[in-house]
């Protein structure tokens, strides 16, 4: 009986964890954006993934996606075994319209994230946000 408990309790608390983290099977790339103004997440703001063509010297349009309620995207840069998704890219965060609906001022009507994808593993590129500042860094 106790054996069945412990294997209950480890198949349960496996599957919240894998529910909770960034990366989402079958895609290469995750963002999460913190609004440490608020202390909480930003959900429900427009995100852009461009990426650059060294031929025409432009931004390509990947993806649009939307924030969740927890502040994140999961699922950009699909991926499969042969993919070769390596280049620069972009990621464009609109944070105008989500300071606008809570009545904040903000210095930054978006923030463009630049980084590079140089090969197969997961990148999750997240941003803390506040009205006048923010922060990125290469999460895990």
């Amino acid at each position: 009986m106790m054996m069945t408990m412990k294997k209950f309790l480890l198949v349960f608390f496996g599957v919240i964890f894998l529910n909770l983290s960034a990366q989402k099977a079958g895609f290469q790339l995750s963002s999460h954006i913190l609004d440490i103004s608020q202390g909480q997440p930003a959900g429900k703001v427009e995100v852009e993934l461009q990426k650059f063509n060294k031929t025409t010297q432009q931004w390509t349009l990947v993806s649009k996606k939307q924030t969740d309620d927890n502040g994140r995207i999961a699922d950009f840069l699909p991926y499969a075994k042969g993919t070769e998704n390596y280049g620069e890219y972009k990621l464009k965060f609109l944070t105008e319209d989500y300071y606008k609906s809570k009545k904040i001022e903000s210095f930054y009507p978006y923030i463009e994230v630049v980084f590079q994808i140089k090969g197969d593993e997961h990148y999750h590129v997240p941003i803390t946000l506040s009205p006048f500042g923010y922060s990125t860094y290469r999460g895990s």
